[in-house]
């Protein structure tokens, strides 16, 4: 029948945590779902203001549990900064360490993109919880509201990673896929053949 689960069907046993970027329309499609449940079934957040119009031009990461997508976070980029946000967690896996390995996940990231500051807004009952990873309250005394939620503006200062990607690395490290910078792409092995410049090529034509 739809919809049930066959009884020989294993049951999932692994509960190890797991944590990758986002890399296509499946892979935001969850980040989708998750924070659907989180902030506009848990916390009634309209759909505009949690769909903010950025969710295109951001980095995710997705937090399994097992095979199961437990979590989510997003990573904005500025000028002198990267901006973590929009991390969110199924009530289900609260009580496991999923919300730490994202942030962990995302903090090395942007260190390996050499930023040197993190900046976010905390909901003001989870400042400690980012104070964990260092990050402290900026000091402007500026009190930020928005979607019924009163904020803290955090920042993190980091040192870039001594593998951080500059100028000066491997040029087809800096075309690899995003966060996969350490193993050879599509476009390295596209490398293996002779440089043909197809377009500058005579066209021939059938007689």
């Amino acid at each position: 029948m739809h919809g049930t689960r066959s009884p020989s069907q294993p049951k999932l046993e692994s509960r190890a945590i797991s944590v990758r970027i986002a890399r296509d329309p499946n892979d935001l499609m969850l980040v989708t779902a998750i924070r659907s449940a989180v902030y506009l079934a848990e916390q009634c957040c309209p759909i505009e203001e949690e769909f903010d119009g950025n969710d295109l031009v951001a980095a995710h990461f997705i937090g399994f549990v097992g095979r199961e997508p437990a979590g989510c976070l997003r990573v904005r980029f500025f000028g002198e900064f990267a901006k973590v946000e929009r991390l969110a967690v199924r009530h289900q896996f609260r009580r496991s360490r999923v919300s730490f390995k994202l942030v962990q996940a995302s903090v090395e990231y942007v260190k390996r993109k050499g930023f040197r500051k993190i900046y976010g807004h905390a909901q003001d009952r989870l400042v400690d919880f980012w104070a964990h990873f260092g990050a402290k309250p900026l000091g402007h005394n500026r009190k930020i509201t928005f979607s019924d939620f009163s904020y803290t503006e955090m920042v993190l200062d980091i040192e870039p990673g001594p593998d951080a990607i500059t100028l000066d690395s491997d040029p087809y490290m800096i075309i690899r896929p995003e966060g996969d910078w350490d193993r050879p792409g599509v476009l390295d092995l596209s490398s293996g053949r002779a440089a043909s410049s197809p377009l500058l090529s005579p066209v021939v034509t059938p007689s």
